[in-house]
């Protein structure tokens, strides 16, 4: 059984479960909305057997995650991460469903409708990336004092962030009010696409802080960059593109397209900086190694030279004695 954490997490740790609650409890809300009549009932009672489940376990990931803030522990912080995102992604994924089979026939509905999707948008926005920056914790890190240190990892965090919000933009594609609709294999592809780069992504940025100590080591930290750089920079400017070309969607992000790009450059420039970084800092020691070892003959040479001359030494001390014993 893990510690309680110090009446200094306490506070962090509540403040996270208050969260968390509020953005479960407001998509709760969507569900209960878009379920009138005799529907309600059912809904009701499926959603709060629900959420007791997630408060029972709730109470305890959130304590063991609040007792490793002040390391560079993060197990139960992606655990945490992952069980929170698998359950909203679930109630987001039936809010975005029962928007699909409404009927926009009055055009005051159609504005009602509209405002209620822009603000699920303004919601996810906004509760993921604070439950991840809360999670993280890196302004609670005991053993980061130097200031370079920690705004290093915090600068990667604000890519996963960046990275987070893209994602997000890409799935409220799906819900908010479009020209056209797009065929259901591909809003199924791209939600579950989404739905997945969600759950894994931050896990691995939280990991990579679990494997830093007091010294910060870069090539513990470059597995984020590169998945990213292909699930979240490269893919999203193929869907974004693909909606915009094929299907004549208007209301892609330019915004975020340009963010991808200006991202696959930079990290693309970051990467190729880290491998020449890396093979000239292993030519050093590859020729410490060479001049340590030296020459292979010359080692040869010394090795049979250095018996031969003990030998004979050995064998003539032993001869000048019996000379000078017969004289």
């Amino acid at each position: 059984m893990v510690p309680s954490p110090p009446a200094a997490n306490k506070l962090h740790v509540c403040l996270l479960a208050v969260l968390i609650i509020i953005s479960l409890a407001l998509m709760d809300a969507y569900l209960l909305e878009q379920n009138p009549g005799p529907r309600w009932i059912g809904v009701c009672v499926a959603v709060l057997a629900g959420d007791a489940c997630f408060l029972i376990v709730l109470r305890y990931v959130a304590v063991w995650a609040g007792s490793e803030v002040q390391t560079a522990r993060r197990g139960y912080a992606m655990v945490l991460w992952f069980f929170y995102t698998f359950i909203l992604e679930i109630k987001v994924y039936f809010v975005y469903q029962n928007y699909k089979s409404q009927d926009l026939g009055v055009v005051a509905e159609v504005v009602e409708t509209g405002v209620s999707r822009f603000a699920l948008t303004l919601l996810l926005s906004l509760c993921m990336p604070t439950i991840f920056i809360m999670l993280a914790a890196i302004d609670h890190l005991d053993y980061l004092q130097p200031y370079r240190k920690r705004e290093e990892i915090r600068s990667r965090l604000f890519w996963v962030v960046l990275d987070l919000l893209d994602v997000v933009d890409v799935q409220a594609n799906l819900w908010e009010l479009q020209r056209e609709g797009l065929p259901t294999w591909v809003e199924g592809l791209t939600f579950f696409y989404c739905y997945i780069l969600l759950l894994v992504l931050p896990c691995v940025s939280l990991s990579e802080i679990s494997m830093q100590g007091v010294n910060i080591v870069p090539h513990k930290m470059m597995l984020y960059p590169v998945l990213s750089l292909a699930t979240i920079n490269v893919i999203t400017i193929l869907i974004r593109g693909g909606n915009l070309l094929i299907y004549g969607d208007i209301r892609v992000s330019g915004i975020m397209m340009g963010k991808n790009v200006m991202a696959i450059i930079l990290k693309s420039c970051s990467l190729v900086q880290y491998r020449k970084q890396s093979t000239s800092a292993a030519d050093p020691e590859d020729k410490v190694q060479k001049s340590s070892l030296g020459d292979p003959h010359i080692s040869k040479a010394q090795s049979m030279v250095l018996p031969r001359v003990v030998i004979q030494d050995l064998t003539t001390l032993p001869e000048e004695e019996e000379e000078d014993g017969d004289a």
